[in-house]
């Protein structure tokens, strides 16, 4: 079965033993690699005050992964809105797109995607997420054709229309994106358990917009691959490690991978980040396949974007290369491509 295109979703992760510079180097590389093989988009996504994360300043990382590459589309997945001003976005993602004409993706998200503390430290707070669906459509208007009298312009921005993508792990984001007629990108790499409440109320909420005609959704997963089954579960270990982590408040490097994961957690942890990480394909290409298929049956969607927190960056590239050619042909699917 002809499945929909796939897309990368990078933190910029810093490993255990390498520095910001080596991940910033590695995300360009990964970006390069992912290109020659047909990938769709390649997304740096907004944390602030994680250890192990390099892709704060998501626009600048976004500039240097578009400068070397030449084709595939680069975006934000996401930047959280609600620690920025609209107009600053606007400006700046407006640069991106004047400098890579017709490349640029801007997802958006409500999330702050960090602490308390740090979200004061970006002298933003908790309230401002009320305002999301307003931000957006300041955002967008920003972006759009300037109207006469307008006394405020994004410069650059202004009539570029870079194309906006709702992000969310809830229905709040699903509905908000129906109703502006805008692409939906579901978090279910780290958040499975509304995926599918999510896209039936953004297909069902979905209205005509001057960007898409119809409804456009992308499933996030994790995928981690390897020449055998043992070596991508060993390989696996290191977002187990991650997310088990991420529930003790203890945040670090991006772990290297282990022999027994099940020394590392504890029961209680294991169910926990094992539900977290349900929507996980791992294994050699027949299995990463046959998970495809099962995803696109399942969820229908138009467009699938892969997370791999892998330690070693050449069994990272080595991942995505395999997942390629399970896909089998990321070029041969032009019917399940849009406009988005």
């Amino acid at each position: 079965m002809p499945l929909p295109p796939l897309s990368v979703l990078d933190l910029a992760p810093i490993p255990e033993g390498g520095t910001v510079r080596d991940a910033l180097d590695r995300s360009r590389a990964l970006a390069q690699h992912t290109e020659t093989l047909g990938y769709r988009r390649f997304w740096l996504a907004e944390h602030h005050n994680m250890t192990g994360i390099a892709s704060a300043a998501t626009a600048l990382v976004i500039g240097h992964v578009a400068a070397g590459t030449q084709a595939i589309r680069v975006g934000a997945g996401g930047i959280m809105l609600p620690n920025h001003a609209p107009l600053t976005v606007a400006e700046q993602f407006g640069t991106l797109a004047t400098l890579f004409p017709d490349r640029i993706d801007l997802g958006l998200g409500r999330a702050p995607g960090t602490d308390g503390a740090t979200l004061r430290a970006l002298r933003r707070d908790y309230g401002a997420a009320e305002s999301f669906p307003q931000d957006v459509l300041e955002v967008q208007a920003f972006l759009d054709d300037p109207q006469a009298g307008q006394a405020v312009r994004a410069v650059p921005g202004a009539g570029t229309k870079v194309p906006l993508w709702i992000l969310g792990s809830s229905l709040f984001g699903a509905e908000l994106a129906g109703m502006l007629g805008l692409p939906f990108a579901f978090a279910s790499h780290f958040a499975p358990d509304a995926l599918m409440p999510a896209l039936e109320t953004y297909r069902a909420r979905f209205r005509p917009s001057a960007q898409l005609a119809a409804p456009h959704a992308m499933v996030g997963i994790n995928v981690v691959a390897a020449e055998t089954e043992a070596e991508a579960r060993r390989l696996f270990t290191t977002p187990q490690q991650a997310f088990t982590n991420l529930l003790r408040g203890t945040r670090g490097l991006l772990p290297a991978p282990i022999d027994d994961i099940d020394t590392y957690w504890s029961p209680p942890e294991k169910r926990q980040a094992s539900r977290m990480l349900a929507r996980s394909l791992v294994g050699t290409a027949g299995t990463i396949r046959a998970g495809l298929e099962a995803l696109a049956t399942e969820t229908e969607a138009d467009e699938i974007i892969v997370a791999s927190a892998i330690h070693d960056h050449a069994a990272r590239l080595r991942s995505y290369t395999i997942l390629a050619e399970a896909h089998g042909g990321l070029d041969a699917v032009d019917a399940h491509r849009s406009a988005a």
